[in-house]
Formats: C-alpha cells, structure tokens, sequence
C-alpha cells in the first residue's frame, strides 16, 4: 500500500487548520498517511491550536519556522525533510484545496505513471479568486507557458502530490524561495512527468489571499534562474 505525508504550509490559519484536518482524517481516514503542518510563525495563536490538535491525531505533527522573512516554497521543503513516506501531497492551510478530492488524487498517482500530479484549476471561471490574484494567475501562467514548454495548465497550483525521490533528486536545482514551489519543482528538470486533474477550488475562509507583489517578484526571479540554468 502506498504511503503519503501531506505538508501544509500555514500562516495565520488558526481557524482554518482544524477543519481542515477533521476533513483530510474524514475523507482518508483508510490510507496510511501522515499529516505535517509547518507554520512561518503565525501570529494568531496558531501554535496552542496546533497543540490541541496533535492531542487528537495521531497521525499529525507541526513545527514552527522562526524565520524573518514567511517563505511557503522553505516551508514546503522543510515539510519534506521531516516526512516519513514516500509520496508527498502538498496542499494548502485556507480550505481552497478540498480534501474529498485526495481519494482520486491518490488512486490516480497510484494507478498512473507520472512523477508529479497536479490539482488543476478552470480558469474558465474565477473560482473564488480575487480578480487580482486571477489576473495575475493567468498572467504568470502565460508567460510561464511562453517561456517553457508546457507541462501543466496550472503550474501557479498549491495543491500536488509529487514522489519524494524527485522532489529531493532535483533539490539542488530549486529556486527555493518564495511562495510557488510546485513551478519550482516542475521546471527544474525537462524529464520529470507531469498530469494535470480538474479540480474546483473552494472559497478561501476567514483569512486573505498571500498573492501580493513580493510573491509575484520571486516568482519572476525562480522564472529567471530556470531561464539562465538552461544556458549554462
């Protein structure tokens, strides 16, 4: 049986986090997976909640980055480190990311050949995105696809299952900074395999979007390593 750790990088999701758990638990509760939160130092209280959980489960742990700057793709990394399986699912803190779909993803990782599967977006519809972050979604999706060849049809998602051997195998290749680590990943090897699943993203909860400018300039410099790790 195939074994996953799912990684949720959080900031300031104190109320987010425990429905999200109770959900994951609900939908999976037959798999064999753990649950790992790492959070950039939240200010809300996150951490006591966070105690309170690992009381109930078992199967979840967090840890606490106390760094200066936040840094979801440090986060995501750090995640990785500490997990224990194989395959690792990446997924988001503000319940946009829907845990009843984790049961397809990981049938469908299981059963398909490929290195990493992405929950993908219709960017047909805004899906509970602002318009800016919609925007700029499509914007950076474009240029990406300009750019690369293409491999998905949402490189921007959060929401992923990867094999942990190729997450670590192109490690060095990373840009590592910065808030979109699945970009990150995908481009850092021309062989890795890559399928896409139609999801619908949720309304984001009690919190608000992280896309903002400092975002979208480290998504333009890990653009720009990618660019010139290519002419070297």
């Amino acid at each position: 049986m195939s074994q996953y750790s799912i990684i949720i990088p959080t900031f300031n999701e104190k109320k987010n986090v425990p429905i999200l758990i109770n959900k994951i638990n609900r939908f999976i509760k037959n798999k064999d997976y753990e649950i790992i939160v790492v959070d950039d130092n939240s200010n809300d209280g996150s951490a006591s909640v966070f105690h309170d959980i690992k009381k109930k489960f078992k199967k979840f742990s967090f840890y606490i980055r106390k760094e200066k700057k936040r840094d979801l793709s440090k986060s995501v990394i750090f995640g990785a480190k500490k997990s224990k399986f194989n395959n690792l699912i990446v997924m988001d803190g503000d319940l946009q990311h829907n845990p009843k779909y984790l049961p397809i993803l990981i049938k469908k990782f299981n059963t398909e050949k490929q290195d990493v599967l992405v929950a993908v977006r219709n960017f047909e519809k805004r899906s509970g995105l602002s318009f800016f972050r919609f925007f700029m979604s499509l914007l950076l999706i474009r240029l990406i696809n300009l750019i690369f060849e293409k491999k998905t049809s949402d490189p921007m998602s959060g929401f992923f299952v990867v094999k942990k051997k190729i997450f670590f195998s192109n490690k060095k290749k990373l840009y590592a900074n910065g808030f979109k680590i699945l970009f990150d990943l995908v481009y850092s090897n021309g062989n890795i395999v890559v399928t896409d699943h139609l999801i619908k993203f949720d309304l984001r909860r009690n919190n608000k979007s992280k896309m903002n400018l400092r975002v979208i300039y480290h998504i333009i410099r890990s653009i720009i390593k990618k660019i010139a790790f290519r002419l070297t």
